[in-house]
């Protein structure tokens, strides 16, 4: 899936965030690593790109917008804002992502969000610790150097023009979000809903808890062993991790409230505290207990509840029909990853290396292996029920993607009409003086630019509402706002079946590979 992060700049020296996207850095400390003549080592694989400057002198030309419009002369303020698109990795390997197309949209996103910025876009193929994740860095001026149209997502006039600063409110990163979605979306990429909650919370500074953690007990361990010592433990664990696993283990062993707290603290001594419906951890040697809405969704009071609540309810048996009608079968989705059996005998780098054709005959087996468990765990037991369950999907995400579309060419009319609304409204007191003016000529040329964009709105308004009467603002928003929830949902919806349906063709492909090889096989057998 893929995610957005975003991170302000107060750093004045603006070649600082250059000289990180384009040489290696310490991932712990950001410190820059120098070679044996103390001289920044570049990075083996980079793209970087510029949006209204040169990004090699990106530092030079934001300090230059800054001093024409004074603005950015303090400590305290944001010079710059830094985004994060990190893509799936298995987007590289199963939708062709590339590190070039990767950059092509992110100054797509950049030049549609971020209009007037002096930006720089700079695409990484690989994420940290070899996650594998291709991401896209794009790193704005603060100040806008440029007047632009307004946008629909700019919540104030002053957002389109120069000399103002980029605002990351909490509705900007919502949008853009929002934007970060569709764009997966349209490109078929892995993806899930970025605005809603999530069941398990890592934060940024838990992550890198854990991964300095892990480093730091790597190092004793390895000392240790050198010592002739045996390890205690291989695996660090950051507070908020032993919580989770507590409190999971502890909720699948209890069958109430009351029951789930006394274990909870007879077991790990952890203390559930509750405060105005909102439930909270303390664990032994801490002051301060930690919220469950930090730890996720998933260990908040209203999801235990609502666990205990369902493994109480008595399971109903459901009486066996008499009729003769063959059952469709049902879809249970994975718990692991299914990939395709890769073909030996067409495969270039199987045929030149053997070592790596042993590899893939390996993974082969395993995905053999996962294939066959999917049909037993699913109760398919022939090549027609697959291909029908294969084919009711297909008719169901087709129809779920028409679903979402038609909302979306709404929503995106919705805005086009909150947009023009806005424009209409506010240049309309304008227009009327214009036509009680004795000299219409005079008063057009002094007041050109109000009164063309007055006639613009009005022209766009009849076009998208086809001459009929226009909703009010208060309607429109209103509109847009259950627009955009039921657009989450049919994302959310669309985004199992598109995974449900790639599973499915997975495993469909894997099958007919594993049949052909079968009879292959036979027919390689000599009669007797």
């Amino acid at each position: 899936m893929a995610v957005i992060k975003h991170i302000k700049i107060r750093n004045s020296n603006y070649d600082a965030a250059t000289d990180y996207l384009c040489f290696k850095h310490d991932e712990f400390t950001n410190k820059p690593i120098l070679n044996e003549h103390g001289q920044m080592i570049p990075r083996e694989e980079y793209l970087l790109d510029g949006l209204n400057c040169d990004p090699f002198n990106f530092g030079r030309e934001c300090e230059s917008t800054n001093a024409y419009f004074k603005k950015n002369n303090t400590r305290s303020e944001v010079k710059a804002h830094h985004y994060i698109i990190s893509f799936d990795p298995r987007d590289k390997d199963e939708n062709g992502l590339t590190p070039e197309r990767a950059q092509e949209l992110g100054k797509e996103f950049a030049s549609k969000n971020f209009p007037g910025h002096q930006t720089i876009i700079c695409t990484h193929p690989d994420g940290h610790n070899s996650a594998g994740n291709i991401h896209v860095h794009i790193v704005i001026n603060s100040v806008r150097k440029y007047d632009v149209p307004q946008q629909s997502f700019m919540e104030r006039p002053g957002d389109a023009k120069a000399g103002n600063k980029h605002r990351s409110t909490n509705k900007m990163l919502e949008y853009l979000k929002q934007e970060t979605m569709i764009l997966c979306q349209r490109e078929q990429f892995y993806q899930v809903d970025l605005l809603s909650p999530a069941k398990i919370r890592i934060t940024d500074r838990e992550y890198w808890a854990q991964r300095k953690g892990q480093a730091k007990l790597d190092a004793e361990n390895k000392e240790k062993i050198e010592a002739g010592i045996t390890p205690d433990k291989t695996e660090f664990e950051t507070e908020n991790g032993f919580l989770r696993k507590a409190i999971s283990a502890t909720l699948d062993d209890s069958n109430s409230m009351e029951e789930f707290q006394k274990k909870l603290f007879e077991n790990y001594g952890i203390a559930v505290h509750e405060s105005r419906g909102r439930i909270s951890y303390k664990l032994p040697d801490k002051d301060r207990p930690i919220r469950g809405r930090q730890l996720g969704t998933n260990f908040e009071k209203e999801y235990i509840q609502e666990f205990i609540l369902k493994k109480n309810i008595p399971a109903i048996d459901v009486p066996i029909t008499t009729e003769t009608q063959e059952p469709t079968p049902k879809y249970v989705p994975s718990q692991k990853t299914i990939r395709l059996i890769i073909d030996i005998k067409s495969n270039i780098k199987a045929q030149q290396n053997r070592f790596y054709a042993q590899k893939v005959k390996v993974g082969n087996l395993q995905q053999m292996s996962k294939t066959l468990a999917f049909l037993q765990e699913n109760g398919i037991g022939t090549v027609e029920e697959l291909e029908q369950l294969l084919s009711s999907t297909q008719s169901d995400f087709e129809d779920k993607r028409l679903s979402l579309k038609n909302t979306e060419d709404r929503l995106k009319t919705v805005n086009l009409l909150i947009k023009n609304s806005g424009q209409y409204l506010a240049h309309k007191q304008v227009y009327g003086e214009y036509l009680k003016a004795k000299n219409k000529k005079k008063f057009r040329e002094n007041h050109e630019s109000e009164i063309l964009l007055y006639e613009t709105a009005r022209k766009e308004l009849k076009q998208l509402t086809n001459g009929e009467k226009i909703p009010s603002l208060k309607q429109l928003r209103k509109e847009k706002e259950e627009l955009m929830k039921k657009k989450n949902q049919e994302y959310e919806d669309y985004s199992f079946s598109r995974a449900k349906l790639r599973e499915l063709q997975t495993i469909h492909s894997n099958v007919n590979s594993i049949l052909n090889k079968e009879h292959a096989q036979e027919k390689e057998q000599p009669e007797l």
